[in-house]
């Protein structure tokens, strides 16, 4: 494990985010965190915000006082489109190594275009970024400056669907994903941007055909075989803060069922530190995961010898975005991958 310092700007400090990041990355001894960035707020000090940051820390200021040759490392907690513009203009830096949270360079640009509905500031940067899931990326991270964050939607998903379509056991035109996550998915806005009543009291289903988060697993998903995957996903809204809870109802083939398809992703993340696969039929929920960076997987078998579900259960704000972006910087720097994060 490396015992090196790195100095760190988080830029978005006061969302839900950008809190849970700053409350990691204050209990991490490999950092030290030099600015923390928002556009309001200028001037108070992050406890204002979050009481369990208990670390002296930099007040709140702008990103145009961060003193760039001053930092290695910069966190970008930032609405869609926001991030690409800042990487463009201290790209120069060549020390510097981001970490995005934002959808900016998950997509190669045209596509981010066709779902984001807004050009790419900065195409040229896309060579050196790498859409970072931390499980599946632990060899080639460290040949990257831009690390892209995935979405918590595809990040559940991908953890328990790589290693079944990888080894091409379930059938690839037959699945079906049902997620649900907490509203703080949607940010500290979260009631602007859903028109629905009660949104904090009821459960929504949204985006059903055309959820952002679909481009992400079409691109990501189509990169694991060559065969065309075709999945129903369908996104809700449940009155809870955060959590998310996937469930994807599956047909095994070859001859697998529902035990083998467990042993096949037990062996996968035999090495994974943080992702918890249990005992065939467990039932799960959010509860065993909440505000830790674990992912937990369980494998049940249905009323149909030729259907199994499969359920994938993490914390939307922490694996899903804030604890896993920590856990990249930790594949990325060499240091212990928990490092922060238990």
């Amino acid at each position: 494990m490396s015992l090196k310092k790195i100095n760190i700007a988080v830029v978005g400090a006061t969302g839900y985010v950008g809190l849970d990041l700053i409350y990691f990355l204050s209990k991490h001894q490999n950092v030290k965190i030099k600015y923390l960035c928002a556009q309001k707020n200028i001037g108070k000090k992050i406890q204002f915000f979050d009481k369990r940051i208990k670390k002296k820390l930099p007040i709140i200021k702008r990103v145009s006082n961060v003193n760039w040759k001053e930092i290695d490392l910069v966190y970008l907690s930032l609405p869609n489109g926001e991030a690409q513009k800042i990487i463009k203009k201290i790209f120069k830096y060549k020390k510097l190594h981001f970490i995005d949270l934002s959808a900016d360079f998950r997509l190669k640009p045209k596509i981010f275009k066709k779902w984001y509905h807004m050009s790419h500031s900065a195409k040229k940067l896309h060579k050196y970024s790498k859409y970072s899931v931390s499980e599946l990326v632990k060899k080639e991270i460290k040949s990257y400056r831009i690390i892209s964050n995935p979405g918590c939607y595809p990040t559940s998903i991908q953890l328990a669907l790589f290693p079944l379509i990888q080894k091409e056991i379930i059938n690839l035109k037959n699945i079906v994903i049902d997620s649900k996550s907490g509203f703080s998915g949607a940010g500290k806005n979260y009631k602007n941007k859903f028109k629905h009543n009660n949104i904090d009291k009821a459960i929504h289903a949204y985006g059903i055909t055309k959820h952002r988060h679909m481009s992400e697993l079409d691109q990501e998903l189509g990169k694991i075989t060559k065969k065309k995957i075709e999945y129903t996903f369908t996104p809700h809204l449940i009155p809870t803060f955060r959590g998310m809870l996937s469930t994807i109802h599956l047909e095994p083939i070859k001859n697998y069922n529902a035990k083998k398809i467990l042993n096949v992703i037990k062996k996968f993340h035999n090495n994974n530190r943080f992702i918890h696969v249990k005992k065939l039929n467990q039932a799960i929920g959010t509860g065993d995961v909440l505000n830790t960076n674990n992912c937990e997987i369980s494998v049940c078998e249905s009323r149909y010898k030729n259907k199994i579900v499969v359920y994938s259960s993490i914390d939307n704000l922490v694996k899903g975005a804030s604890g896993q972006a920590v856990q990249n910087m930790n594949l990325l720097y060499g240091f212990k991958e928990s490092a922060g994060l238990i």
